[in-house]
């Protein structure tokens, strides 16, 4: 099968919300690309979808899944598949990925992306998954990394090395989320930088940055919670510049999905993210 390469500009990009439809077409701003979320367009018609096709004659899109259950211990749906599936055809977009989490059991569907153990059946089970995925789709898809708030003593195999060992058996890309990074490491008292720089970044298609919330544990240590719902994290914007001066330019979405502001907010945001790609990108030329 040929996988699809992402073809996503190496620039900012913000989450399409319904709230900002008429204004983005009337205004039609210089916004790299628009990523929705899968589920919410699963229904057959409707403003959503006559606003999307409208939007998506303008922009490149990223649709990003949220409720496949890639590391679930059942089957996945084949009912879900086949719906995603549709949408992709309809709207073609340049890029698709989901999260290295689970959010089902059964017949019971979770409102939430849990974390996985990292051990070699949880290796052989994910990575079966993103096979039937990408078979289904007949494309490639990207993995992101999770924002986790606990460990398991079970787990045998670091998480930058089991997200290389699923891109090395099936061939999908990577969605290198430095929120969730962020919110992880220090959730877990390790360095973030390090992290990035053990990340196999050759792999990413596509990065994510988000705000946080920031509270403390039962022992009154910082506990970050992957909010979505403010500005991008001082912190953040610092481990981000790091990232860009491993991976080099890379289409970069700033999420933002509860407490949505007016779009002129977004704006600001998405700008800042297209001044730290263009620095990285003449840092590279200067550097070549």
């Amino acid at each position: 099968m040929s996988m699809g390469v992402d073809r996503l500009p190496a620039r900012a990009g913000l989450g399409l919300k319904p709230q900002h439809y008429t204004h983005i077409l009337g205004t039609l701003p210089d916004i790299g690309f628009f990523e929705v979320h899968a589920e919410n367009y699963m229904g057959d018609g409707g403003p959503p979808h006559r606003y999307l096709t409208a939007i998506r004659s303008r922009y490149p899109l990223s649709l990003h899944g949220v409720g496949l259950s890639i590391g679930g211990e059942g089957p996945l749906s084949t009912d879900h598949l086949h719906r995603l599936n549709a949408l992709i055809e309809r709207y073609r977009p340049q890029s698709f990925s989901e999260h290295l989490a689970w959010s089902s059991h059964g017949e019971c569907a979770l409102n939430d992306l849990l974390p996985l153990p990292y051990t070699a059946a949880t290796l052989d089970r994910v990575a079966a998954h993103v096979d039937q995925v990408q078979q289904t789709l007949g494309r490639r898809m990207l993995l992101e990394n999770p924002s986790t708030y606990v460990v398991f003593a079970e787990s045998t195999i670091a998480e930058t090395d089991f997200l290389a060992r699923i891109v090395a058996r099936t061939g999908c890309g990577l969605l290198l989320d430095v929120n969730n990074v962020m919110v992880s490491s220090v959730n877990h008292r390790v360095d973030p930088f390090a992290y990035v720089d053990r990340f196999p970044v050759e792999h990413v298609g596509e990065v994510h940055l988000a705000g946080y919330d920031e509270t403390s544990d039962g022992a009154g240590d910082r506990l970050l919670i992957d909010a979505h719902a403010s500005r991008v994290s001082p912190d953040v914007w610092d481990l981000f510049r790091h990232t860009l001066e491993r991976t080099g330019p890379r289409p970069t979405l700033v999420e933002w999905d509860n407490d949505v502001p007016a779009f002129d907010v977004l704006a600001e945001e998405a700008a800042l993210v297209d001044a730290a790609i263009d620095s990285a990108g003449s840092t590279r030329r200067l550097a070549s």
